[in-house]
């Protein structure tokens, strides 16, 4: 009895070792942070044994564990249609909200989800939670994008898969049998997904036939530049869940179908160096000590090594490429761009990306609402209901909603 108790003690030890990492006092519901990060850790830890016994690449394993845990059928309710189908090829989910009875058209929403390029789905429960009740109180059409994922495909697959189903949507008779308004129709993304919607919204006003095809544009913690990965949010977060810089990092490596070897490099901006003409030119665009203010740079010092390692931007060149970094583009793209929403949590290491975009929108003439939570965390915006409900998540969901129905 005595010794069945003595390893409960060194179990439950054990388990509280593994589980607690020291968080700021500020974050929402830091014990359940701690558990959600635990959790998806232990799959990650998973999915790298089965890539190591040779049975499956480590991020179709991840994927196969959250998709397999979260997946939920195109379910519809009394108020919400839901529908799964697919625009030019490209599977997408398509959520038909109730229509007001003083507006014969709806409004829509392109919706594009997060996970590095890599992970989740549009079928996953969070998306389609998020997605319906998108639909059911924005009285609006949601189509929302089953991308296809690394490691099947790489950039910028992803972001043609995007643009084919979002051309096709704004197609008049696509509209039509949706019976959406072509004057209301809006693009919007988390994380990754924030990033493709970024670079889509580009795209598209550089198309003559598509410019002023979206009114709006939101981008929640979105990630948009691989040039510095030590502006303060990525110093001040570095090991922050749920997305630590090393992951982050690593994503943009498996994006690309790079070399984990460059990964400790990349860290600490070797692949930027001064010695890297290729990035000499694009430093000024994000250039953190002119583009945030000082209650966010604080006592952070840029990190500019001398010397590097070019052979990290010659070998990944797409590092580089505005497409995959929309930060780093042109201001004549940036100009004319829709009013744009960003959301952004202080304790995620994409809080800058996000901040230095709303000021180079600004600086262009696009009207940018720039919506910061003091206590969220990446990815929390899809954590609404139990057991992985947030007050931060209900919150964000809630004020992005709203902006939503306000501009759209």
């Amino acid at each position: 009895m005595r010794s069945s108790c003595v390893l409960l003690t060194a179990l439950v030890a054990l388990a509280a070792y593994y589980i607690y990492i020291p968080l700021p006092s500020s974050v929402s519901d830091p014990w359940k942070l701690m558990l959600l990060d635990a959790t998806f850790r232990s799959a990650q830890q998973v999915s790298n044994l089965i890539h190591y016994l040779g049975l499956s690449h480590h991020l179709l394993a991840l994927n196969f564990i959250i998709v397999s845990f979260g997946k939920k059928s195109a379910w519809s309710s009394a108020r919400v249609k839901v529908t799964d189908t697919d625009f030019d090829g490209v599977e997408v989910r398509v959520f038909e909200g109730p229509p007001k009875p003083e507006e014969p058209l709806k409004r829509s929403v392109v919706y594009i989800h997060g996970g590095g390029w890599a992970l989740a789905s549009a079928k996953i429960r969070y998306y389609d939670e998020l997605c319906t009740a998108m639909a059911e109180e924005l009285n609006a059409v949601i189509v929302s994008i089953e991308y296809r994922l690394v490691p099947k495909v790489y950039f910028p697959e992803q972001i043609h898969d995007v643009v084919r189903a979002t051309k096709y949507f704004l197609q008049p008779e696509v509209l039509h049998k949706y019976s959406v308004d072509p004057g209301r129709v809006g693009i919007s993304g988390d994380s990754a997904g924030g990033n493709l919607a970024a670079a889509l919204g580009q795209q598209f006003n550089q198309d003559t036939n598509l410019k002023n095809k979206l009114k709006v544009q939101a981008l929640i913690y979105p990630v948009l530049q691989a040039l510095d990965f030590n502006t303060p949010s990525y110093q001040q977060n570095m090991n922050t869940p749920i997305l630590p810089r090393y992951v982050m990092v690593k994503y943009w490596v498996d994006y690309f179908n790079g070399n984990y070897d460059f990964v400790q490099a990349m860290i600490v901006n070797n692949h930027t160096s001064l010695d890297v003409d290729e990035a000499s030119s694009l430093r000024a665009r994000l250039n953190w000590t002119s583009l945030l203010p000082t209650s966010i740079t604080k006592n952070y010092k840029p990190v500019m090594q001398t010397t590097g390692n070019s052979r990290i931007v010659q070998e990944i060149p797409q590092l580089l490429d505005a497409r995959s970094a929309p930060l780093i583009a042109d201001q004549e793209v940036l100009q004319h761009l829709p009013k744009t929403y960003i959301l952004t949590c202080e304790h995620d290491v994409l809080r800058d990306d996000g901040i230095m975009y709303a000021k180079r929108l600004e600086s262009a003439g696009v009207e940018v609402t720039l919506d910061h939570f003091e206590d969220g965390f990446h990815g929390c915006m899809i954590f609404t209901s139990w057991p992985t409900n947030f007050s931060v998540g209900i919150r964000t969901r809630n004020s992005y909603i709203k902006w939503l129905d306000q501009n759209l």
